[in-house]
């Protein structure tokens, strides 16, 4: 009966809103082509590199903010959403060298988001750091069952060595 509850909350939340919309099959095919998107709770989604067309679906759908784990010169991103009206925060993860400080980082950045509304997008290249991440606040956080989250992430992606190790940093820090 919760997850129905739950699903039907999700549902709500990521229709169009008012005003000039996409119709739902143009906004429900961009999104089909968003690598590895997820659905994580009502106020989090999750998903690989979006483009222009994606970032403004998910707006569209209730998206407010955008957490981008990827490192580099993400000035073209930050530009890009500007021009979209979408908040946004970069933490830079090394793929082999995630870090508590990175997590840390996240947890403000998704505590500020939540105070400012709407959901918020983590996304990466292609969605394993940021299932690991939204796995990981979850269950430190918003104290979800971790075998629920977990299913999530492995759907994802089975972490590797490092990122193993990097979960059992922050559970035992966090837990």
């Amino acid at each position: 009966m919760k997850l129905l509850l739950i699903a039907m909350f999700i549902s709500l939340l990521f229709m169009p809103n008012s005003g000039p919309a996409a119709p739902a099959e143009d906004l429900t095919s961009r999104l089909n082509t968003l690598k590895n998107y997820q659905v994580n709770t009502a106020s989090m989604v999750s998903s690989g590199l979006p483009n222009r067309g994606h970032f403004e679906a998910l707006k569209s759908n209730g998206v407010a903010n955008v957490i981008d784990l990827l490192p580099g010169d993400r000035r073209e991103e930050i530009n890009l959403m500007q021009a979209v009206g979408l908040n946004y925060k970069n933490i830079e993860v090394q793929w082999g060298n995630p870090t508590l400080e990175n997590f840390d980082d996240y947890v403000v950045a998704m505590q500020r988001f939540e105070l400012s509304g709407g959901a918020t997008l983590t996304h990466c290249q292609l969605n394993w750091r940021g299932a690991v991440f939204t796995y990981l606040y979850r269950i430190t956080q918003l104290r979800e069952a971790e075998h629920i989250a977990r299913q999530d992430m492995d759907a994802i992606w089975k972490a590797n060595d490092v990122w193993l190790k990097f979960i059992e940093q922050v559970k035992s820090k966090y837990l």
